[in-house]
């Protein structure tokens, strides 16, 4: 769910950064509309190999039906030319010059993640290049991101842990052997109105927040019981004008909500792939506006082929949102199963072995 004057307006190999954008109802699977691909990657300082795959599926909007994707997605395999490096990445633009904005990001944060600390410190590392991308957005001529931009959720494998960095409301999910059952251990926070936290800062940076309903006098302007499946969500307005109506509080670009605290700066969760971990998920909110993380995970689970996940997610995500609405959000996934590089056996089959 984007900015209320923009979103729905219209508007590998090894070591290379990676981009697939296919249009079409999902569901085909391998070869169909939008159709997957699938690549794998060692992690030999850890002992594991990645299985990966990936689905891009544009948006179906009638009023609009030549408009353009504004996802975008990289997989970058040896990142940086070191074999335990893998950065999994996607970004969901918005506004009238969402779809330049998300590429814009695509290729600026790799290239800006290049630092030497990367190794050292991979959080600092990831705050650092996506608020270095968000200023070069700024500056960057062919890019109006006054009202436009892209939320930016991207995983780096390194080595045995995993480092996730997200800005905006895409999400990043692993699948975690628990209690007998896949369960799903939250990788990243979506950054809206609706958290509390973030809804007191922006507000302390002189911003409104309501729905649209409440701008137009329908609700009343002070209440804050939005529900997240019901009517318009919580956005962030400027005190003196209905702009710029973003239902997420962190974004790369956007440069006139800055000034009500809509910022670039990631969180960073990092965790240690233990042997309960699965897989992770990696996608734009096309998925996760109708489904949770658990039902996305339990998806993933019942596919050993994670190009069979993919589509069977996508399918889904585009079913749920022609039952709510009239149309439906670019849809981007990715899926890295873990498998163990001694045996070439994905931890998620070991696990369906022993639920047998």
């Amino acid at each position: 769910m984007g900015c209320a004057q923009g979103k729905c307006c219209g508007g590998g190999g090894e070591g290379v950064a990676e981009r697939e954008g296919v249009g079409g109802v999902p569901g085909g699977g391998r070869g169909g509309g939008g159709a997957t691909t699938l690549g794998r990657a060692a992690v030999p300082g850890a002992g594991l190999v990645l299985e990966y795959a990936t689905l891009a599926v544009d948006g179906l909007y009638p009023d609009a039906p030549g408009r353009e994707s504004q996802d975008a997605h990289l997989v970058a395999t040896r990142f940086a030319g070191d074999p335990d490096l893998h950065l999994f990445a996607v970004f969901d633009g918005h506004g009238a010059c969402g779809a330049a904005c998300a590429q814009f990001a695509r290729e600026a944060l790799p290239r800006l993640l290049l630092l030497p600390r990367l190794a050292a410190d991979p959080a600092g590392a990831f705050r650092e290049a996506m608020t270095a991308a968000n200023e070069e957005m700024h500056a960057a001529g062919g890019v109006d991101d006054s009202m436009s931009g892209t939320t930016a959720v991207a995983a780096l494998v390194a080595g045995g842990a995993l480092h996730v960095a997200n800005v905006g409301d895409s999400r990043a999910v692993a699948g975690v052997w628990r209690d007998g059952r896949v369960a799903a251990e939250e990788l990243s926070w979506d950054q809206t109105p609706f958290r509390a936290d973030e809804r007191a800062r922006v507000k302390a940076c002189g911003a409104r927040v309501m729905s649209v309903e409440q701008v137009e006098g329908v609700r009343d302007p002070d209440a804050e019981g939005w529900l997240a499946d019901e009517g318009d969500p919580p956005r962030v307005w400027a005190r003196d004008g209905l702009y710029p109506g973003t239902a997420f509080t962190r974004s790369l670009g956007d440069l006139a909500a800055e000034g009500v605290g809509v910022i670039a700066e990631p969180e960073v969760k990092s965790v240690e792939i233990t042997p309960a971990h699965l897989f992770f998920v990696v996608a734009s909110d096309g998925v996760f506006e109708f489904l949770s993380s658990q039902e996305v995970v339990d998806m993933v689970a019942m596919h050993k082929d994670p190009r069979d996940a993919c589509s069977a997610i996508a399918a889904e995500s585009y079913k749920l949102w022609l039952e709510h609405e009239n149309r439906t959000d670019d849809i981007t996934i990715i899926i890295v199963h873990i498998r163990d590089a001694e045996n070439g056996v994905t931890k998620l089959t070991t696990a369906a072995r022993e639920r047998r």
